[in-house]
């Protein structure tokens, strides 16, 4: 498994916010408050391997815990350098 990221709940939630607020802007996507927060993450893996803004992982390891890891990965190089949760 990969190394734990500092703030990596941090670096999720920002993730999801930046990925569904793109998708809702591009009229892609409307999220309910009823939708879990498991369906958007999965929602927003999808959408980042559909734009080819990451690689997919391989089919026999598409799991919660890798999906978080990766969104959060592409958080981390989003953010401008010195961004407070990349301390």
């Amino acid at each position: 498994m990969a190394k734990k990221v500092k703030n990596e709940k941090e670096l999720l939630k920002e993730a999801l916010r930046l990925i569904m607020e793109d998708a809702v802007k591009r009229k892609i996507v409307e999220f309910e408050a009823t939708d879990s927060q498991d369906l958007k993450i999965e929602y927003s893996y999808r959408l980042l391997v559909h734009d080819k803004k990451i690689s997919p992982l391989p089919k026999d390891q598409v799991t919660l815990p890798k999906i978080k890891h990766r969104l959060v990965m592409w958080a981390m190089h989003q953010l401008p350098a010195g961004h407070e949760l990349l301390k």
